[in-house]
This record gives C-alpha cells, sequence and structure tokens, in this order.
C-alpha cells in the first residue's frame, strides 16, 4: 500500500496542511459555501476583500462572460472591519482552513490601520495585501503599478503586523519582476501572483458596455498562460514564496504553476461553475503524487524543464 504524500506547505511563516486555498473575490468568506462542499478540506481560505469601511461596490451589470473567462466589477463590495470582526469572522475560523483575509486602502494609512487592526483578532493566519486598488493620493494610479509605491504599501503592512503576510501583485504592469523584487525586499512572507487583468466587453449589436462600470478585471483560463509566465519569470528572478493564481480550474493546471516556481495556488472564478473545484485540485495533486510517487509535492515547485527539441524549428516563425 502506497503511503500518503505530503501535501503540506510554508509560505513564510504561514503553514498549510496543503497547497490548495480559494482566491478573494471568488469564495465569499467561506461559509456561503460550506453547505455545497467540504470546505474543511482546503489548504487555506482567501477571504473577499476587506476595507476598513462598508463598501457597496459598483452598480449592475457586474458580471459578464467571455471567451475562456469572466469580467468583473464587483467594485470590492464588503461589509467593513466592523462587521467582519464581530459577526463573520467568529464563524469562518470554526470551518477548518487557514483564514487568509485580503485587505486594501485607498491609501497607505488604510492598508496600515487595517493590518494593525486584524492583528489584534484571533483565528487569522495571514494577511493577503491586495495592491491593484486606485490609490487615491497618486490620482488613481494602481498601487501595485509602481514598485516605489507597491513597496511603501508592503513595508507599511508589515510593520503593522505581527502575522504572516502575502503580498498579491497586479498584472497590469510593464515589469512584474520590478515590483516583486522591490516588495520582497520589505520582508513579507510571499507573493501572490496574479489579480485579474483588466479588460472589458461591449455588445456588438447595440454599441453599449456589457459592464456598468464599463471595465472589469478578466479572469478564468484565458489567463492562465500569462499568469504562469510571471509566476517563471519571478521564480527565475527570486527565492520567496509564491501563490500561483489565474485560471485554474483542474489539478493539471495547478500543477502546471507548481513546475512553474508556485508553492501553493488558488482556484478562483472556476468555483462559479463547479463549488467544490478546488477540493477536486487537492484531491488531483494527492492523486498524481501517489500515482508517480512524489513523496513531497514541495520538491517538484520550480522544477520545469526546457521544452524537448523535436522539430529544430523553435521560435520560427511562419514561412
Amino acid at each position: 500500500m502506497k503511503s500518503e504524500p505530503d501535501l503540506s506547505v510554508r509560505l513564510g511563516r504561514l503553514a498549510l496542511r496543503n497547497p490548495v486555498l480559494t482566491a478573494s473575490g471568488t469564495f465569499g468568506f467561506g461559509e456561503e459555501y460550506a453547505p455545497v462542499m467540504e470546505v474543511e478540506r482546503l489548504g487555506g481560505i482567501c477571504t473577499k476583500g476587506l476595507s476598513l469601511q462598508p463598501r457597496s461596490g459598483n452598480p449592475g451589470p457586474r458580471l459578464a462572460e467571455t471567451p475562456a473567462g469572466m469580467l468583473n466589477a464587483i467594485g470590492l463590495q464588503n461589509p467593513g472591519l466592523e462587521r467582519f470582526a464581530r459577526d463573520i469572522l467568529p464563524r469562518v475560523r470554526a470551518l477548518g482552513p487557514a483564514i487568509v483575509v485580503n485587505i486594501f486602502g485607498s491609501t497607505v494609512e488604510e492598508y496600515e490601520t487595517l493590518a494593525a487592526r486584524l492583528d489584534a483578532l484571533p483565528g487569522i493566519a495571514a494577511l493577503e495585501v491586495n495592491i491593484s486598488c486606485p490609490n487615491v493620493s497618486c490620482g488613481g494610479m494602481a498601487f501595485g503599478a509602481d514598485p516605489a509605491v507597491a513597496a511603501e504599501v508592503s513595508r507599511r503592512v508589515r510593520a503593522a503586523t505581527r502575522l504572516p503576510v502575502l503580498v498579491k501583485l497586479s498584472p497590469n504592469v510593464t515589469d512584474i519582476v520590478a515590483v516583486a523584487r522591490a516588495v520582497a525586499a520589505t520582508g513579507v512572507d510571499g507573493l501572490t501572483l496574479i489579480n485579474t487583468l483588466k479588460g472589458t466587453t461591449i455588445d456588438p449589436l447595440t454599441g453599449r458596455f456589457r459592464l456598468g462600470n464599463r471595465f472589469g478585471g478578466l479572469s478564468g483560463p484565458a489567463i492562465r498562460p500569462v499568469a504562469v509566465r510571471m509566476v517563471a519569470e519571478v521564480r527565475q528572478a527570486l527565492d520567496i514564496p509564491i501563490v500561483g493564481a489565474g485560471g485554474i480550474v483542474t489539478w493539471e493546471d495547478a500543477l502546471e504553476f507548481i513546475w512553474a516556481g508556485a508553492n501553493a495556488v488558488q482556484v478562483g472564478s472556476a468555483t462559479f461553475r463547479e463549488p467544490g473545484a478546488a477540493v477536486g485540485v487537492v484531491e488531483g495533486l494527492a492523486r498524481f503524487c501517489r500515482d508517480r510517487g512524489v513523496a513531497r509535492l514541495q520538491d517538484l515547485a520550480g522544477r520545469a524543464a526546457p521544452a524537448d527539441d523535436i522539430s529544430g524549428m523553435e521560435n520560427e516563425g511562419p514561412a
């Protein structure tokens, strides 16, 4: 009888039973899914983005399907810190997986205050810092668009809490490695790559935007090659734990991220179609390890090999 493989992972000071988490904004706070899937089998839950004050989000429509993906313009709707701490956290920390609270703000000070106040609450395993939000002090430019600004947010959050800190990077930048390097230098525990790609969709018959906010975040399988590329680039440049995210539907997708250099993964919009998708990824990774005799899944992280040269025509364009 084959022994069970070791799926555990450590992201800095954050220890997880397995490398599969849910992605922020796609799984609520976790309790919404408990009636329809085995939430306790997950490595962790990344909560819906949390701000100091409640937010009602953007006007509708807020979701639109696209080829191999979806656009969302939810606008970070959430109940705010006070209600989360009083009513929601006591319930979700009983679910079993590690609770990673995703936070965002419109100023550096808001991030800092959130981190400090969450530090005092029991049952939180880590913070995930969303730096794809507009910085009101910089004319609306996203915090994650500039390495220096991204580093300042990360530094202030890191100093404000004793909790492990992951920073979720935006793909809407010219050089993801430059941002990753600046953030990693602040002493955070890991990076999440990637957030959604900015996009839009228009009804060709009416000429109307399909989203009430016009623009939204593209997720789903369409962005997976971009996300895997960014994970591989950052892994080649830096020695820091990485959580891969972007278009993961199956365990094979998750394994692609791990080969590229991710230590853990997040399953996001796939849960809209199949609520138990993340549990399926856990099962598939365990089965792969058993079938291949892999004792420890983490041994595969970043071990992708060059493609076999079977044609002698690599990088050649059409004649």
